[in-house]
């Protein structure tokens, strides 16, 4: 077990947008609902949602569908990305946390949130200002502890200095490295717990992914570039070394991605998402299992940042983050 501003919690975590957007076709609300429970009856107690997820309608599933359950797990939800009609912006401005804060209590149908994050840096509005309207919801019982996703160690640096943070979330896994290279050393440093969010690499080091010209259209990983006729050829064949690792090993591809996560470090938790109670099942069956070092190495030498074909993000999504990039 690890923790999250003092709470007690599962290495790994339950990541709830799959449930309303994003990867493939989202379920029907009632096998949402039974995968919710299903993942709190397997010991999930950490999940994950935002403001921003199927536009309200995953803080609404969780809401509706585990209200009875509220005192079982420790729920995260996050702030700060708007959509406009087919506009999306970022706006951390205080008025718009508080306002966010109060739509997503309702939704959820609950009196607090143990974490609230920033979505994304808001490079218009100091960061000060936007932990410092977070802290006053915290002052006022509205949410428990304050979190930032996909943000740099220096800005976590200027955030703590106004208020603890209390969880960093930004994507890891094998295949996506950017953390390396500050952001968990700070996190550690200052007592943040990092949360990696697509740990199994958005499904490719699970061997969710085998052609991507087959997802479904409006699946995110279409537009991105690691997913492309062009680089996928190269990805595809890390997988399959990759599963092969996996196999050595005696646990599934999914198992050993969450393993190497974990073993980064006690400070480290893992949230995959999925829509499928069979995946649910089988990521957290072997939850206490780490690879040893020997095998940490082997996955570090064959997937990392330079044997990935493609950026992670499209340059249009890329502008939007604060997280460091390798040169």
């Amino acid at each position: 077990m690890t923790a999250i501003a003092g709470r007690r919690i599962n290495p790994i975590g339950l990541g709830c947008m799959s449930l309303s957007h994003a990867y493939g076709t989202p379920p029907p609300p009632a096998e949402a609902a039974k995968l919710l429970h299903r993942a709190l009856d397997l010991g999930y107690d950490h999940l994950d949602t935002a403001r921003i997820y199927g536009v309200g309608r995953n803080e609404t599933l969780i809401g509706e569908t585990l209200k009875g359950r509220r005192a079982h797990f420790f729920l995260a939800s996050k702030c700060g990305i708007v959509i406009d009609g087919d506009r999306r912006r970022i706006d951390c401005a205080p008025a718009t946390i508080h306002a966010a804060i109060d739509t997503s209590l309702k939704a959820l149908q609950t009196d607090h949130i143990d974490l609230y994050y920033l979505h994304r840096r808001d490079f218009t509005v100091p960061i000060e200002d936007s932990v410092g309207a977070l802290a006053e919801a915290v002052e006022a019982g509205k949410i428990g502890a304050i979190g930032l996703s996909e943000m740099s160690a220096e800005t976590l640096r200027k955030a703590a200095a106004v208020h603890p943070i209390a969880a960093m979330q930004t994507e890891y896994s094998p295949w996506t490295r950017n953390p390396e290279i500050a952001v968990l050393e700070a996190c550690r440093a200052l007592g943040t717990t990092f949360v990696a969010f697509s740990p199994v690499g958005r499904g490719m080091l699970a061997g969710g992914v085998r052609d991507p010209a087959a997802l479904v259209e409006g699946d995110l990983r279409r537009g991105m570039p690691r997913f492309s006729a062009e680089n996928w050829p190269v990805n595809k064949a890390l997988f399959d070394d990759f599963a092969a690792l996996a196999a050595v090993a005696g646990v599934t591809p999914a198992q050993l991605a969450l393993g190497w996560v974990l073993a980064r470090g006690p400070h480290v938790v893992a949230i995959p998402g999925t829509a499928s109670i069979a995946h649910l099942e089988e990521n957290i069956a072997r939850s206490d299992w780490r690879p040893d070092a020997a095998l940490v190495a082997r996955v570090d030498a064959l997937v990392n940042q330079t044997t990935v074909a493609g950026h992670r993000y499209s340059p249009a999504m890329d502008a939007s983050i604060d997280t460091e990039r390798f040169a």
